[in-house]
């Protein structure tokens, strides 16, 4: 003990103290990383909660003694990695989160019983709201929804009834493109009876218009028209840049399509009559025969001229007999006629103008510097005909294709056939948040670790371990010097001896040194001690006894 006692001294205060700063620093930092690895992990469990659901979720976490840890002001939990799934699992059992909204779980309460009509239909619309709340939340890229329906009442003896409606305010990440917006038109349509996608208005989160729902009356579908002008553009494009592509190589076309579209409506009915398709359809056949005499020689009028048997029985007079037959035939014929009704949807091509763009050609020369050069003629000719031919060229309808050959401003390099480029960076994009949270927490305490080493531990550990003893004084020593017999370099003093350089000794050497020989003084009075009480042992027990008694 007293030679450790010895070799502290002779350490000094500061040595000390830079180690114990050293090793209290050390093991700081290592119960930190201890208990930052033993603790465990979290993993988001939730997001964008509301202020109500995150309450109902910490409770529900505080009541089964989840570990659980609030960020964002309630908005973000984080529960363990491992329990993550479960918990979601348990939590949708109990309607949580609900998304600040309620669905139909608001008829499963025993109170509406006695609940009147009004009361009824007011739920019946909140019902809807929630739900369809709900459900556009669980698109991917929204964020926030809100949901108002307007479902106008059927007046008695009304001819005319109003179109429901809906209003949606939409919280997203990033910006809808259209045919995300026409999709929650038609998700709130399909859900509510008599509702039309045109009658749903969609307002973002900084109060810009996505979707106007004014109907469908003439301006309502100006933004649908050119959407579909959009798309017939962006098809063409694609198809004109494929075709020239595997001509001039990726990358080195650019090609612009302008579509002028006719979206009226035509209906045209047309009725052909064939003359030699002729068809009987009728026949009237009409017959006529009359019998008639006139009497000669008495022409006197009396009543037995009259009777029927008096020409029979007068025998002498004359007569004579008239007979007529009349034929008539009338036959009905059906020409056949032929109904012909086109409908022209819109949707029709007026007017295409393509132009192509075509990067030129580059080739090393023999300095290996690379030499551009403008594509021949015959060749951009080949390509003009063959975008004609893609695009469905027409001459009666005016369309235009220009196809020019210049020199990009960069050239852009061909992409590696495996691919590999690309490996490393969509790797990185599928990650997820944990992912990327986890990555960073140990890079900051990788960095953290490193600069305690290079900063902390090693200059401290320096300066404990350098020696600081000091050279003897021994005046005037001239430049030069010899070397002794043994390899000590001796030195010239002022009179001209030699004097010989004692070898270097620390003060950690001189310590040790110095409390090995206490360390055998005091060993030899111990020696001595025990000889004494071994030659006189009734006077050691007799001092002993004084000792205990003095200390009683």
């Amino acid at each position: 003990m007293n030679s450790v006692t010895e070799f502290v001294k002779a350490l000094g205060p500061a040595r000390l103290a830079a180690m114990g700063a050293v090793a209290a620093g050390l093991i700081g930092f290592f119960v930190f990383l201890m208990l930052r690895f033993t603790q465990p992990q979290l993993a988001v469990l939730f997001t964008e909660l509301t202020f109500d659901d995150s309450l109902q979720v910490v409770k529900k976490l505080e009541g089964m003694n989840i570990p659980h840890e609030i960020r964002q002001d309630g908005s973000i939990i984080m529960a363990p990695k491992e329990q993550v799934l479960r918990l979601r699992m348990e939590m949708a059992e109990s309607g949580l989160p609900a998304g600040g909204s309620v669905g139909y779980e608001i008829f499963d309460k025993s109170d509406t019983l006695g609940a009147t009509s009004f009361v009824q239909n007011i739920n019946r619309v909140r019902a809807i709201e929630g739900e369809l709340v709900r459900t556009i939340r669980s698109l991917q890229k929204v964020i926030m929804a809100r949901v108002h329906l307007v479902l106008p009442k059927r007046e008695l003896f009304s001819r005319d009834a109003r179109e429901p409606s809906a209003s949606i305010v939409i919280k997203s990440r990033g910006k809808l493109d259209g045919g995300q917006i026409k999709a929650i038109q038609h998700l709130a349509a399909s859900a509510v009876d008599g509702l039309k996608p045109s009658r749903v208005s969609i307002v973002d989160e900084s109060g810009r218009l996505l979707a106007s729902g004014r109907g469908d009356g003439p301006q309502a579908g100006g933004g649908e028209l050119e959407e579909r002008n959009r798309v017939v553009e962006r098809r063409m494009r694609n198809e004109v840049e494929e075709i020239v592509a595997s001509i001039v190589g990726e990358g080195r076309v650019r090609v612009r399509v302008s579509a002028e579209m006719d979206y009226s409506k035509i209906t045209e009915t047309t009725d052909v009559f064939d003359p030699e398709g002729r068809v009987v359809r009728s026949t009237q056949t009409r017959e006529e025969s009359s019998n008639a005499s006139t009497p000669t020689g008495d022409e006197s009028v009396s009543v037995g001229n009259e009777l029927p048997a008096a020409n029979g029985e007068s025998g002498g007079a004359g007569s004579q007999q008239e007979n007529s037959n009349k034929n008539e035939e009338v036959v009905n014929y059906e020409i056949s006629r032929t109904t012909k009704t086109e409908v022209a949807e819109g949707g029709r091509v007026k007017r295409l103008s393509v132009a192509v763009l075509v990067d030129g050609i580059y080739q090393k020369n023999a300095g290996g510097a690379i030499k551009y050069s403008p594509r021949p003629k015959a060749q951009i000719d080949q390509i003009k005909a063959l975008v004609s031919s893609a695009i469905g060229f027409s001459k009666d309808r005016g369309d235009q294709v220009q196809v020019v050959n210049l020199r990009f401003a960069e050239v852009q390099e061909p992409a590696l056939a495996d691919g590999s480029s690309q490996g490393w960076l969509d790797s990185i994009m599928s990650m997820s948040k944990a992912d990327i949270f986890t990555i960073a927490e140990l890079t900051v305490i990788g960095l953290m670790s490193l600069l305690v080493l290079l900063l902390v531990v090693r200059p401290l550990v320096r300066r404990i371990l350098s020696p600081e003893g000091t050279a003897p004084q021994m005046g005037a020593l001239t430049a030069e010097g010899t070397i002794a017999a043994d390899g000590t370099p001796l030195l010239t003093g002022p009179n001209g001896e030699e004097l010989a350089l004692p070898a270097p000794r620390n003060q950690t050497s001189e310590a040790l040194d110095s409390a090995r020989a206490v360390g055998d003084v005091q060993a030899k009075a111990v020696e001595d001690v025990g000889e004494t009480v071994k030659n006189n042992p009734e006077e050691a027990v007799s001092i002993v006894r004084d000792w205990i008694q003095k200390t009683a």
